[in-house]
């Protein structure tokens, strides 16, 4: 038996690892293994959902269906098809010029859609770097696609992009059957806007489609905490149907829906849609998705709508911690007070389920700590207050943990081979290079976070959104302060560099395909 007295620290660490064994105690540490487990078992349903796709996909291409990336059905790509498709207008609001940028544009505007396509590219400013960016890119495509810059000018009444995305949809084609929004950090597959299409147009009753983004970290904790950020809520977005969330950055609806711009007056403003943005609006997502709630509107996200989101190889944790601040502070914003009951208890539930998360890990490591003490010190058991059922509530929560990082790995494993399918001729994304130990440490760093966020946003009631100051009241943006001392000009999540101009890439086959499709469909505009 030991002698040895014991130091007053050590006897206050084996006394609390003592007291969190209490009931209370182990109930919050099963709860944070809990968690862990309905997490993994979420990103395994959504692992099914995406696996299933492939497989189709698969059988289709065995079948003799080489662009099964494009289409079902190869049929779908005979002339008397793509000629009866309909008009689609993407809608593309700019701030800033990221590293990532061009990249995502060239795959936006080089769709392999075989019916009648616009693009429209809305600015701020003349001023904005963006608009110099993308005048070279469409002046060098100006004979392959109909793309369109439009300076909206500034914001009065709502956020700068739902001032942006307006206005784009007002100076849309007025033949447009359907508008695509799209941020500029999407990474398009060549079939996407069909796949998109396709939906709508066998599901009339169909009132938005969405898909969600597959984050590539850039291997600094910041890109890693927004990857875990995304990750529990990618569920919601992985059923490969109806759906009750929206993604601002990619949201097809039809043109009838949201208004008749191209008419006299807003008499056509059904559901609200218009108002309900432009009135004080914050969130374009959480704007039309409060609305779709409460006019029942159907909602649907396709199993293939999962698009690689490359972050910015500079993303600083403190361009995180704004990102987050942004998210948290949509919940703020509301339309009608049961979309205000709704947000309150989003807040309430992802508050208490984030810090549930963490607190078991903070008392797994005063339990890990407790033991090596005894074990460097040479305590005996007698001597000390210490139990091991610390330890065996430490074993059980690692093993829910492994079992959570190893759901959420096949998840991205997946989510990479399908993006990889979808876009054939794009250089393969990689598994290999995710750092699963800064991965873990994102998801504690996060959940720990995002209430302090969260609160914060609900007492300021105001956020910093691109230099831009936006102050609510009621729900609604009241005032908006600009200064150019307020922040950056580029978003959180692209890189901040303006980038240098290299020689132009070689026409892929995608491009050429994409050529050949368009002078299938159009082909006076071609001829010498």
């Amino acid at each position: 038996m030991s002698t040895t007295e014991m130091d007053p620290l050590d006897s206050l660490l084996f006394s609390l690892s003592k007291t969190l064994c209490s009931p209370f105690a182990v109930f919050l540490q099963l709860q944070g293994c809990s968690i862990c487990l309905l997490l993994a078992l979420g990103w395994a349903c959504a692992a099914y959902v995406r696996n299933r796709e492939i497989k189709r996909m698969k059988d289709s291409m065995q079948r003799g269906n080489s662009f099964a990336f494009l289409c079902q059905d190869i049929m779908e790509l005979e002339h008397s098809n793509q000629v009866n498709l309909p008009r689609v207008s993407v809608v593309m609001p700019l701030k800033g010029f990221g590293e990532h940028n061009l990249h995502n544009w060239r795959s936006q505007i080089t769709s392999l859609y075989g019916g009648p396509l616009e693009f429209i590219f809305v600015v701020e400013s003349t001023e904005d770097p963006a608009y110099r960016a993308v005048s070279m890119l469409t002046s060098e495509l100006k004979e392959e696609v109909d793309a369109k810059i439009i300076v909206a000018g500034l914001s009065t009444t709502c956020s700068q992009k739902i001032h942006n995305q307006l206005v784009g949809v007002d100076k849309m084609h007025k033949d447009s059957k359907y508008v695509l929004f799209l941020d500029d950090d999407v990474r398009l597959h060549p079939g996407s806007i069909g796949a998109l299409t396709t939906e709508m147009e066998k599901n009339p009753d169909i009132f938005i489609q969405t898909g969600y983004p597959l984050d590539l970290p850039s291997g600094s904790l910041g890109s890693y905490c927004i990857y875990e950020y995304h990750m529990p809520c990618s569920m919601g977005f992985a059923t490969g149907g109806r759906t009750f969330f929206l993604w601002g950055g990619c949201m097809m609806a039809s043109s009838y829906h949201l208004l008749s711009m191209h008419a006299d007056d807003f008499r056509l403003d059904r559901y609200g849609v218009v108002s309900g943005l432009r009135d004080g609006g914050y969130s374009d997502d959480m704007t039309l998705a409060a609305i779709s709630g409460a006019h029942k509107r159907l909602i649907t996200s396709p199993p293939v709508a999962v698009f690689p989101h490359p972050l910015a190889s500079d993303l600083s944790f403190s361009r995180y911690w704004n990102y987050l601040r942004k998210q948290t502070f949509v919940l703020e914003s509301y339309l009608t007070k049961v979309n205000w009951i709704m947000n309150r208890a989003l807040f309430t539930v992802h508050c208490y389920l984030s810090w549930g998360f963490v607190t078991p890990y903070l008392m797994a490591i005063v339990h890990v700590t407790a033991a090596l003490r005894m074990y460097i010190k040479g305590y005996s058991v007698e001597e000390t207050t210490f139990t091991f059922g610390g330890l065996t509530l430490v074993g059980c929560l690692a093993v829910c943990t492994i079992v959570e990082l190893l759901s959420m790995w096949n998840l991205t494993r997946i989510e990479v081979h399908l993006c990889n399918m979808l876009s054939p001729e794009a250089p393969n994304l990689s598994l290999a290079t995710y750092n699963w130990a800064l991965v873990f440490i994102a998801l504690v760093v996060d959940n720990f976070l995002y209430p302090i966020s969260a609160f914060r946003s609900h007492f300021t009631q105001s956020i910093n959104w691109s230099g831009i100051r936006y102050h609510l009241k009621n729900g609604k943006i009241f005032k908006i302060e600009r200064s150019k001392d307020m922040g950056p000009t580029y978003t959180d999540l692209g890189g901040k560099h303006l980038g240098k101009k290299g020689a132009p890439p070689k026409l892929s086959f995608l491009s050429s395909l994409a050529r050949s499709l368009a002078q299938w469909y159009q082909p006076k505009k071609y001829e010498s």
